[in-house]
């Protein structure tokens, strides 16, 4: 076995009203501006003032920038440097799912490293020399668990791609996971950022760079989601609690070791129909464990059992079935669609070939060619 590298949070807080701790993080860090990061529907629906309720009891002040697309664009990640350059803030609170946060990390990165200005030059594994601002990351989401990675997806518009930037430089340096700033989701949004945070488990579990310290969080992820996502999606405040975990518990896995080719597909569906980051791996997740299924060895095994199911008189293939079929059968329950109605013939070139490309793909435990991409997409149809 090689050197592994692992990039944590220094310092995370978790349960219901954690977020009670930040005004206290911030005034023994004696900041005194925050530039808070946080996509538009959030504010509008009072979840974002659930933070900056508190700055303002505390008499912290700070400047909000919500220029920031689901999807996120290179555009919103410039004119949120120029925001963030303008507002006199020492320091960021990104809050909200991966979209803000990744918005953060952008600014964040591109403030301390102006070389790194034009954002594309940010893809794949940039050696920048300074860490991000210092960031508080606040997730509204049970899923993208982006407060406990290294990575961040930006959308290019122009070229129809997103791009996966790597880097240990952009971790938030604190994380805080509360659940009541969850509660507030709709059901699709809390099942598709869950079915994100599955795909991260079972691809973070069965990627090529897996390793023991990795495995233990991921398949620890597996079980929570099993048991908690389906009572989330009914705004059970247990279940809420177990997906904050969940998401946080893959994301530091995954983030060190990789994904693989649900993720790239997901990427490029996005880029192209913009279908919701969630959506798209939840569709593409049994698909691709069909594919990857011969090299997975025994960790099927334990994906069925983290599902409840008793493999102990089952075949290989059984259980590798038992484990796609019950990761089908969650998506369907929490209400994610098996097809894709905007997916077109004649986008199939161009979507297999960005699949290929994808940072994420070479993470997957087998090799796929253009052609096997392209049955993949084809069972969307």
């Amino acid at each position: 076995m090689g050197v592994n590298r692992f990039v944590l949070n220094g310092i995370s807080y978790h349960g219901h009203g954690a977020i009670n701790e930040i005004p206290g993080i911030i005034k023994s860090k004696g900041f005194k501006k925050a530039f808070v990061a946080s996509d538009p529907d959030l504010i509008k629906f009072g979840v974002t003032a659930k933070v900056t309720d508190l700055l303002d009891k505390n008499g912290i002040a700070y400047e909000i920038y919500s220029d920031i697309k689901p999807n996120p664009t290179i555009e919103n990640v410039k004119s949120g440097v120029e925001a963030y350059k303008a507002s006199g803030a020492d320091f960021m609170i990104t809050i909200g799912g991966g979209s803000s946060m990744d918005t953060g990390k952008g600014i964040g990165i591109i403030v301390n490293n102006p070389e790194y200005a034009d954002v594309r030059s940010l893809e794949g594994v940039a050696p920048t020399k300074n860490r991000t601002v210092f960031t508080i990351a606040v997730p509204t989401t049970g899923g993208t668990g982006a407060e406990s990675t290294i990575n961040y997806v930006i959308t290019d518009v122009e070229k129809k791609r997103k791009f996966v930037c790597v880097d240990p430089n952009d971790i938030p340096d604190i994380a805080v996971v509360d659940p009541d700033m969850m509660a507030s989701m709709p059901k699709g949004l809390s099942a598709s950022t869950g079915m994100d945070a599955l795909t991260h488990a079972i691809e973070g579990y069965t990627t090529a760079a897996a390793w023991e310290l990795s495995d233990c969080l991921n398949l620890e992820a597996i079980k929570l989601i099993a048991k908690n996502l389906r009572k989330a999606v009914d705004n059970d405040p247990d279940g809420r609690e177990g997906m904050a975990l969940a998401q946080y518990v893959t994301a530091m896995a995954y983030s060190n070791v990789g994904l693989g080719i649900a993720h790239s597909m997901a990427h490029t569906l996005g880029a192209v129909y913009d279908t919701p980051h969630g959506v798209a791996c939840a569709m593409m997740l049994p698909i691709v464990m069909e594919f990857n299924a011969e090299a997975t060895g025994d960790k099927f095994k334990y994906i069925a059992e983290a599902f409840g199911v008793d493999t102990s008189n089952m075949s290989q293939d059984e259980y590798r079935q038992a484990a796609i079929d019950e990761v089908r059968k969650l998506s369907v329950d929490v209400g994610i669609p098996t097809k894709l109605d905007k997916l077109k013939e004649e986008d199939l070139d161009f979507l297999c070939e960005s699949a290929a490309a994808d940072a994420c793909a070479p993470g997957n435990p087998k090799p796929a060619s253009l052609d096997q991409f392209r049955e993949m997409f084809k069972k969307l149809m």
